[in-house]
């Protein structure tokens, strides 16, 4: 059936049956999720984006039936990532009656944290936030499902091992970066990795907000490193890419986290972006199933959540990956105890997602009680002029190097 093929592209299939109707699932208590997010300032490149996604996902979802049956109910506000706004909304939306929250900051997110563990609710922290937070043992409450930076750090390093030819000995790895905690983040896990494969890291900070990156470029014509991780965000790519033409650098040998979307290679042009390359651990694209299906469902016929450019950005998709695992979650802990949902529940249907990649749109996770990040795992995709194509397969590098640095942090937090 129709339905069944679209509810399997939002990964829900056992979740919703195929004769439920949508007023049963709007006549039950809703579950409800909080999105406190930054939507006029800082990141408004993302954030509109995977808002939009999230009630996208809900009105698909509740229009096949809900998640057992019960609606889902997306509530928006902006904290304009003020720490102390985004901790009011928290406490506001708590009185309301929600327990499930994304603020998809990071300075946000740090102080919301120890209020959200304390009352035992749910904190979605895809993305953003501490690094050291998927340790499940300490952070029971946080599920930072995907790679941290760390781990996605690790695996820029193991791809650029293999297009060297497995061997780092007397290799120069560039890394430029904001120079602010986002961009600092990688840096001990790339030290420790220096160290124990044998290569020279060069570091090259770049004052906020990117702009001025003369210096850094220039230092990287000298060193000549064999390739350059980048952790900059938005126009700081499309000035990196100006000074990679500038001091003669390959865009091919330039490898960003995965803050680099399509608007950002429309800023760089199409074809002088050829060769680029990212790590990611969610698929792009409009060919994705569920991002297909949300377009000829709604979009086609103007039902949308938001303008139709924003679902051409993998920042959408980034969206839906985080809200499918959600979903997904929800589902879980219905099924298993039954309603009510609780955060307890919410927390063990979490905790029991399994080989989930909502049908090609995510790299897959597995949630445990210790590893609330699902195993970390992104690949490497290259800008070809006109898409992004996969260089490798989803997989997780260094794990033990990175788990290592994780628990040293979150022992920390204990201690704190």
């Amino acid at each position: 059936m129709k339905i069944k093929q679209h509810i399997k592209a939002v990964a829900l299939t056992a979740a919703l049956a195929a004769s439920a109707t949508v007023a049963t699932a709007q006549d039950k208590e809703a579950i409800r999720f909080g999105l406190c997010f930054d939507l006029s300032k800082s990141y408004t490149f993302i954030s509109p984006q995977v808002a939009q996604a999230a009630q996208d996902l809900a009105m698909y979802t509740n229009d096949n039936g809900g998640i057992e049956g019960h609606p889902v109910e997306i509530v928006v506000r902006d904290h304009g990532n003020e720490p102390q706004r985004g901790v009011e909304c928290y406490e506001q939306l708590k009185r309301e009656g929600v327990f499930i929250f994304n603020f998809l900051s990071t300075p946000v997110t740090n102080a919301a944290l120890p209020r959200v563990m304390k009352d035992s609710n749910i904190l979605m922290q895809s993305a953003v936030g501490r690094g050291d937070a998927v340790d499940g043992e300490v952070f029971k409450w946080v599920f930072p499902v995907g790679p941290t930076y760390w781990q996605q750090a690790a695996n820029d390093v193991a791809f650029i091992k293999d297009q060297l030819g497995g061997n780092l000995d007397n290799a120069k790895i560039g890394f430029i970066y904001l120079d602010y905690p986002f961009g600092q983040e990688p840096i001990e896990i790339l030290k420790t990795l220096s160290k124990k494969e044998g290569f020279e890291l060069e570091l090259y900070p770049v004052p906020l907000p990117g702009s001025d990156q003369s210096g850094a470029w220039s230092k990287i014509r000298r060193d000549k490193p064999d390739y350059v991780i980048s952790w900059l965000l938005a126009g700081g790519h499309v000035v990196a890419s100006k000074e990679m033409r500038r001091n003669r650098f390959p865009i091919d040998r330039y490898l960003s986290v995965n803050w680099m979307n399509e608007v950002d290679i429309r800023n760089i042009g199409e074809q002088e972006a050829k060769g680029v390359l990212r790590g990611t651990n969610v698929a792009g694209g409009q060919e994705v199933p569920i991002v297909k299906t949300m377009l000829d469902t709604y979009y086609a016929n103007g039902k949308g959540s938001g303008p139709e450019e924003k679902v051409r950005d993998v920042y959408y998709n980034l969206g839906l990956a985080i809200y499918s695992a959600g979903f997904e979650a929800a589902r879980l802990g219905i099924k298993e105890s039954g309603w009510p949902l609780t955060p307890e529940n919410m927390k063990a249907g979490y905790e029991s997602i399994e080989g989930f990649d909502a049908n090609g749109l995510m790299a897959p996770v597995t949630v445990t009680s210790e590893d609330h990040g699902g195993g970390g795992k992104t690949r490497v995709e290259q800008w070809d002029g006109e898409s992004w194509v996969p260089l490798t397969d989803w997989s997780a590098e260094y794990t033990d190097v990175v788990w290592e640095v994780i628990k040293e942090s979150s022992e920390a937090f204990i201690v704190e």
